[in-house]
């Protein structure tokens, strides 16, 4: 039974493979495929389907987050494998070997998933409100043996304006300490590095060409070691990342509206989801709208569809067309114009945004916020000051607002998204693999785990 890397290179497209001489060697002597991606073409979706073989409305990971009913509330990126539904590759596999071992490192919806060894960004979150890098791994060993040998999970530089290299090289790093010690029948890894420029500064920016070069510099020794052990390497991407040059503030337009609702705290506004009448969870170019009454669901759909930016409003239809009717689903779902990218923002005036809308909290903001990778492009300089007194806070061991991320300006600073389903191929996902026996010209993200099967079943 043949053994397999697979690498989710994040935002990898034939365009940016130009750039990568040694990931291109992967197909040199494999082969080189389109791959279909799924509506929200995002991490947390893409990833379940192509371990699940299901689309969204199947496995119901319908985004990086969605609005929880029996909670009330919007929670993104959540880590639990028990949100993902359907049978998962390696649960597969073992039916046909049991024993069959895998080793997940940082591909999403890591914890509690039943494969032998876990790594997974996890800060510390201290009583004091500090929080520190660190990362999670199963078994609890396998955390000391990484960070002797490669130190602290730089957690700061895989989110926020610092997020770069150093992160990507630890996975990599980290994957190959576990083949080498573990021999897994399947190695995950998921490679971050591609999301960060390609979405501070858009594809066509000779900034993201230069990350893509870095990266596959970074790439050549994990790549290296599998190729000498023997394994088969597939390497994937759940989506390209297109230019854009405009936010939609869509919350802001269903509040004018008087459908979205919030509550005040500490002259703090909140989006109060329990009684809005409407509201959307916006996740880059898709954007879950939630209507109380079905009644007002014709009204905000067409009050959704006369926003700039916005190009379709799905309703029942569309979601079933799309594999996204699924009870997480919103009542709506927005695609955005190909330039447009949707924003959380709800408040109207920036003086009573909530304290957390300036920091880097994936957790707390009701939608995804890409002007996290910027400090506030406003005023740069007064952001650093910000940030420097925090450090210097936090090395006092007192507890400290790295409140760096701008509201408005950083949102018109993002020249990157994704979401929609690719216009081009050449922008669109790719898959490589060092095995020709499989070879085909294109595969659905449906087809992913079939194709994982298939090639662990090779003698």
């Amino acid at each position: 039974m043949t053994s397999l890397l697979v690498l989710d290179v994040v935002g990898l497209t034939p365009r940016l493979l130009a750039h990568m001489p040694r990931l291109r060697a992967v197909a040199e002597g494999g082969f080189q495929a389109e791959l279909g991606t799924v509506l929200p073409a995002v991490t947390c979706s893409a990833q379940s389907t192509f371990l699940t073989g299901l689309p969204p409305s199947g496995h119901g990971v319908v985004g990086n987050g969605w609005y929880f009913r029996d909670l009330g509330e919007v929670l993104l990126w959540r880590q639990h494998n028990a949100l993902v539904g359907g049978e998962k590759v390696w649960q597969a596999a073992r039916r046909e070997r049991p024993g069959f071992t895998v080793a997940n490192v940082c591909w999403w919806y890591a914890m509690g998933a039943d494969v032998d060894w876990t790594v997974t960004p996890r800060p510390i979150y201290h009583a004091d409100g500090r929080k520190e890098p660190d990362c999670y791994t199963n078994p609890p060993e396998l955390h000391d043996e990484l960070t002797a040998e490669l130190g602290v999970f730089p957690l700061f530089s895989y989110w926020g304006p610092g997020a770069g290299i150093a992160s990507s090289a630890w996975i990599c790093r980290a994957t190959r300490h576990v083949m080498a010690a573990y021999d897994p029948g399947l190695t995950l890894a998921y490679v971050p590095h591609l999301d960060y420029d390609l979405q501070r500064y858009g594809p066509s920016d000779p900034r993201s060409a230069a990350a893509a070069a870095e990266l596959d510099t970074v790439l050549t020794p994990l790549l290296d070691d599998a190729a000498a052990q023997g394994r088969t390497v597939v390497c994937l991407s759940e989506y390209g990342i297109t230019d854009v040059s405009r936010p939609v503030d869509v919350n802001r337009a269903l509040r004018a509206a008087g459908l979205l609702r919030v509550h005040t705290q500490a002259g703090m506004e909140y989006l109060d989801p329990w009684t809005s009448r409407a509201f959307a969870v916006a996740d880059h170019q898709v954007a879950h709208v939630h209507v109380a009454d079905p009644a007002d669901a014709p009204a905000v759909a067409e009050l959704c569809a006369a926003m700039p930016g916005v190009a379709e409003v799905l309703d029942d239809a569309g979601k079933k067309a799309y594999g996204l009717d699924h009870p997480r689903s919103g009542d709506l779902v927005l695609l955005a114009e190909r330039d447009a990218w949707f924003t959380y923002y709800y408040w109207l005036d920036d003086a009573r945004a909530p304290d957390f809308a300036r920091l880097v909290e994936i957790h707390r903001k009701p939608g995804y916020d890409p002007a996290e990778l910027f400090l506030d492009p406003a005023n740069p300089g007064a952001a650093r000051r910000r940030a420097g007194v925090a450090l210097l806070r936090k090395k006092l061991g007192l507890r400290y607002l790295m409140n760096v991320v701008g509201l408005d300006q950083g949102a018109r600073a993002v020249r990157g998204s994704h979401g929609l389903l690719p216009a081009d191929p050449a922008d669109g996902p790719v898959l490589l693999c060092s095995d020709p026996s499989a070879a085909r010209e294109r595969f659905e993200a449906t087809e992913v785990k079939d194709l994982l099967l298939r090639l662990c079943r090779l003698p």
